[in-house]
């Protein structure tokens, strides 16, 4: 019997982010008018548009307008976010608490009754079964949630950020299909760090719940929550793990100077005036918080220790996805600011 499924899911996942994947990668293509690829690149500038570029491309559409949110629906993507990667944090780190840790098994007489209910027709227990799983998985989920750590402080602070650094203007806009694309995004990232061990954690859950049914609350063993157990696994895990931290924190903390410094640019929050930002990775590129948004989920990949597809396809999506924004959005610098530093490159320096 298996319980993991990881492999099950994953592959649902890796689909979500080639079917996301493939329309950037394919505007970006010089893909010959006369077979679509102006028309292709035309409707992805149209969709990832927001605030400035948005506003450049609705000017000469009015009909597009229609089709647009207030960018400060930004909001949202990170409420979702939040939801999404704390219930998957909370329930993998019980599961990876309860039966990841050295923990004494406890003995159940209804163990194979509680199986039955979750549709289990071995012949031995789900109990034993999670308490004989080898050193190598254990440490699997606890990278799970040690990477699921990483995400919940990425959204937690983005959330943060929406509300108290940035001062959208009230004509800002985004696109509707961008909009989308955002709550699919912070729906499937969570889900792709936590591919490889959530569904063992929800068969526990299950496990659990059954076994609730069948003893009753008052014959249940009682929770203690051991705080070594809680937090000591974390800090045994490997180099990878810490490696990944240090540059998902060195990302973060760019990425928290150049979210300060373009939220600084518009002293009246209902002004439509730009100016060229300046300081910190500015000095490189045009979008220094995409390129601090790379090295965020470069570390968050590094951490988990590069074993799940489906964690790839979430990095290239960023890649791509950030990549094709950028582009645009140093286009609209240099056609706005005539004086804006030709040095800067769009995401990457001397890359793109």
């Amino acid at each position: 019997m298996e319980t993991g499924g990881g492999p099950a899911l994953q592959p649902l996942l890796c689909l979500a982010w080639v079917a996301a994947i493939l329309p950037i990668a394919a505007a970006a293509l010089p893909i010959p008018a006369a077979a679509g690829g102006r028309l292709l690149h035309q409707l992805l500038c149209a969709f990832s548009s927001r605030g400035k570029t948005a506003r450049a491309s609705s000017s000469s559409s009015s009909s597009k307008a229609r089709f647009t949110v207030p960018q400060k629906f930004f909001l949202h993507f990170y409420v979702v976010g939040v939801v999404v990667t704390t219930t998957l944090l909370l329930a993998i780190w019980f599961y990876a608490y309860m039966k990841m840790t050295p923990l004494v098994p406890e003995p159940s007489s209804y163990s194979t009754i509680a199986s039955h209910l979750v549709g289990s027709s071995d012949s031995f227990s789900l109990s034993s079964f999670w308490s004989s799983r080898p050193r190598e998985h254990k440490y699997r989920v606890w990278r799970t949630v040690f990477v699921l750590i990483l995400m919940e402080i990425q959204v937690l602070r983005r959330l943060y950020e929406t509300e108290h650094v940035f001062h959208y203007s009230p004509s800002a806009r985004m696109h509707i299909m961008g909009y989308l694309t955002g709550l699919f995004y912070y729906v499937a990232a969570p889900l792709s760090l936590a591919s490889s061990s959530l569904l063992e954690a929800i068969q526990y859950l299950r496990y659990q719940i059954a076994e609730f049914i069948v003893r009753g609350r008052a014959r249940m063993p009682d929770l203690v929550i051991d705080p070594s157990h809680l937090l000591k696994p974390l800090l045994n895990l490997g180099w990878c793990q810490w490696i990944g931290a240090l540059i998902f924190i060195w990302g973060s903390l760019h990425q928290i100077r150049c979210h300060a410094i373009l939220g600084s640019l518009r002293e009246h929050k209902d002004s439509d005036e730009y100016v060229i930002p300046c300081g910190d990775w500015f000095s490189r590129v045009s979008c220094p918080h995409y390129l601090a948004e790379l090295v965020i989920y470069l570390g968050m990949l590094i951490a988990s220790g590069g074993s799940d597809i489906s964690v790839w396809f979430l990095y290239l999506f960023v890649i791509t996805n950030l990549s094709f924004a950028a582009v645009q959005t140093h286009k609209w610098y240099l056609q706005k600011f005539e004086d804006y530093p030709r040095s800067r490159y769009a995401i990457i320096p001397f890359v793109c």
